[in-house]
């Protein structure tokens, strides 16, 4: 990857992991973990993938993203507040009763946002839905959605992948976010999907497994996805829950905490360092 582009990606992943830090600790509550692990994934996607517009968000040949892990949502508002979607200072109000920037994403109130989600196993379905209605429309936007590996557990995600296999769905991108905990512990702990490779390719789909917080492999791998023709394509993202961040890092605690004053200092000085 060229260099003037990594370090604008590099930048931009910061940025989001900041956002994510600053929406949760004025929250007292919500995901900081595996936000933090989708972050460069984000970054990606927003900043050199996705044909979108923050000036008209409902543009109908628009790329689509759909958040199935929607519990991440403050990656996917500072996400959207760094494209210029909203100001970033909104971050601050996440979960406020006055807020749009509520604890999963709401379509019909944040701009930017294409479904709601937060009930674990739908998402994918909508992507897959958006990717159909483009194919019977002869559209050429791209879906994109990311999966939580704890989430991929539930069996309407398998059901989803089935249903775009059928019907040749190559405009969709699966990520599956594999950073190994859920909310309760390590999902080898609790009901394990892996190994993910030949599920996936049984059940149809083309799949890829990458670093997910490499830019050149992500880079790769969303290029082999435009060009796999006839399937939909599913990225395997190996992550860090709480990349970033040296006390949140593969520490399960932080899938659904908050920090508070000191330990979000600490972040933010982790994350400023690496700007």
């Amino acid at each position: 990857m060229e260099s003037t582009k990594l370090s604008m990606l590099k930048h931009e992943a910061a940025m989001i992991r900041l956002g994510v830090l600053d929406g949760t600790h004025a929250a007292a509550s919500g995901h900081p973990g595996g936000s933090l692990s989708i972050a460069d994934l984000m970054a990606y996607l927003y900043f050199a993938e996705m044909k979108v517009d923050p000036a008209d968000p409902r543009m109908a040949d628009r790329d689509r993203f759909v958040l199935s892990k929607g519990h991440a949502a403050p990656a996917l508002y500072a996400t959207l507040a760094r494209k210029g979607f909203f100001p970033f200072e909104d971050l601050t109000t996440l979960r406020r009763v006055d807020s749009i920037l509520q604890g999963h994403p709401d379509m019909k109130h944040i701009p930017g946002v294409d479904m709601s989600t937060g009930s674990l196993g739908q998402g994918i379905s909508a992507a897959c839905g958006m990717a159909l209605a483009g194919k019977l429309e002869s559209r050429d936007y791209r879906v994109y959605t990311i999966v939580g590996d704890g989430e991929s557990e539930e069996g309407q995600v398998w059901e989803a992948l089935m249903f775009a296999a059928h019907n040749k769905l190559d405009n969709l991108c699966v990520v599956i976010d594999y950073n190994g905990l859920q909310i309760d512990g390590a999902i080898s702990d609790i009901v394990s999907p892996a190994p993910y490779e030949g599920k996936i390719a049984a059940f149809g789909c083309h799949c890829i497994t990458i670093d997910a917080h490499n830019f050149d492999e992500i880079e790769a791998a969303f290029a082999e996805a435009k060009a796999t023709k006839g399937r939909p394509t599913v990225i395997i993202a190996n992550s860090v829950k709480g990349k970033g961040v040296s006390f949140m890092e593969n520490q399960v605690k932080w899938h659904g905490s908050a920090p508070n004053d000191a330990q979000y200092e600490q972040a933010v000085a982790e994350i400023k360092a690496q700007l």
